[in-house]
């Protein structure tokens, strides 16, 4: 694998400039940010191609000037990578909560990288019923979300909890975007402290799709409802009348509580 010195070595003589040039421009930019950290003298600029040295942050800058690279694709030469900066934030979690920095700023915007998102859904898609969404995207297109890069998207899917689907009321409520971990599957029967500890799971069965805690017994599971939704729980043999589709791991949901619809007599 060739050495990013090298690359950059490679890029100054396709260009033809000799380091007496790179040193001369290189000071240019240094007289203007009145800053000679800017500055690539002869030796140290032989030093970055030849002898593996790393540049300073601003040396690096002047070279990506003078030579017209792109300073993200420089780095990855590197082997640093902006577009994991804030996958590498989500492993580094604070205590205390805080703003996120890493929007790219509008005048100048890098290439952070592009994320598949759905475009269109299935026509037939009912906004009422809870809904298995990875089934019904018929269009994917790129789009830049710089922020999803700490996820694990291979084993994610997504729901869409109906807007008449009160069952997870107010935990889940109506008309939210749940995320979905298919590698969790299996039921927990213990180990957490409150209800916003306990795990939630997507459930396929012959009604459609719910989303709710779960207990086993015997040859049975109950499908439990939040308290507060006022709906019953529901009971499917096991596993014979449910497939669990995975454990909801994250939710997108409005603050504003939808009306709920008076029951029918």
């Amino acid at each position: 694998m060739e050495e990013p010195g090298q690359k950059l070595k490679r890029v100054r003589e396709r260009l033809g400039l000799r380091y007496r040039d790179v040193e001369e421009f290189s000071q240019r930019i240094a007289d203007r940010w009145k800053n000679n950290e800017f500055t690539l003298a002869l030796s140290r600029l032989a030093d970055i191609e030849n002898k593996g040295v790393v540049p300073t942050i601003y040396r690096l800058y002047s070279l990506c000037s003078i030579y017209r690279l792109d300073m993200g694709e420089v780095l990855r030469w590197y082997g640093v990578n902006l577009s994991e900066l804030p996958g590498d934030a989500a492993n580094t979690p604070h205590e205390r909560s805080h703003l996120i920095g890493f929007t790219p700023q509008e005048e100048a915007e890098p290439n952070w990288g592009d994320l598949e998102v759905p475009l269109s859904l299935d026509p037939g898609f009912d906004w009422r019923k809870t809904t298995f969404l990875s089934r019904l995207i018929q269009n994917w297109g790129p789009l830049p979300l710089m922020l999803l890069r700490g996820m694990e998207p291979v084993n994610q899917r997504y729901g869409f909890i109906g807007t008449e689907d009160w069952f997870m009321a107010p935990l889940v409520m109506p008309g939210s975007l749940v995320q979905i971990d298919e590698n969790r599957r299996k039921v927990s029967a213990q180990g957490w402290g409150n209800e916003f500890e306990r795990p939630i799971y997507f459930l396929e069965h012959r009604e459609g799709f719910t989303c709710a805690w779960c207990s086993l017994q015997d040859d049975q599971i109950i499908l439990q409802p939040h308290p507060a939704s006022l709906c019953h729980p529901l009971v499917y043999p096991y596993p014979s009348g449910v497939d669990i589709v995975g454990q909801v791991v994250g939710v997108a949901m409005r603050l504003e509580a939808p009306r709920r619809r008076a029951a029918r007599g």
